[in-house]
């Protein structure tokens, strides 16, 4: 008789969405990477503790970090460990995507923003987008069609409900 496979959904979900980034960002690329957590971390993402809003990746030394991301420790998680929720964590990808990534920040003016933080299996990965500013008109502009995509929705619920 086969198992049935309880491990795969468990595994996947979402842990964090960084809803600042769409609105402040044009995301042009999105890369997964991974992310160099300690065992008390894992703890704290488990329980849905984090904030990456204020978060953004760097290029330091031919390597990328998560900057500015904050893992507030749980009460139990670690007794012997001095927990710091602020620090700068090593985000893993392979070697071209680095350079890629490096070729896009330095020459073309991009920024590094963590779009999102998901399990994947049972790991942590991390949604880095490689994104450009937007200005004020393009925020509007956005808002705009997001008011009219609502708009348009409730137009057909309407109809249909009539129908």
């Amino acid at each position: 008789m086969a198992k049935s496979k309880d491990k795969d959904t468990k595994g996947g979900g979402t842990i964090a969405l960084n809803k600042r980034a769409r609105h402040e960002y044009h995301i042009d690329q999105r890369f997964e990477a991974g992310i160099a957590l300690q065992g008390w971390e894992l703890k704290a993402l488990r329980a849905g503790r984090i904030n990456f809003g204020d978060g953004y990746a760097v290029v330091l030394k031919g390597e990328i970090f998560l900057i500015g991301a904050s893992i507030p420790p749980l009460i139990s998680a670690s007794t012997h460990v001095i927990a710091e929720d602020r620090r700068t964590r090593k985000l893993l990808l392979h070697r071209q995507e680095i350079d890629q990534l490096i070729g896009a920040v330095e020459r073309k003016g991009y920024t590094l923003v963590p779009v999102a933080m998901y399990w994947k299996g049972n790991k942590v990965k991390v949604e880095i987008g490689l994104a450009r500013g937007k200005q004020a008109h393009d925020k509007r502009e956005s808002e705009k069609e997001r008011d009219w995509q609502r708009e348009k929705q409730r137009t057909m619920r309407a109809h249909n409900r009539a129908a």
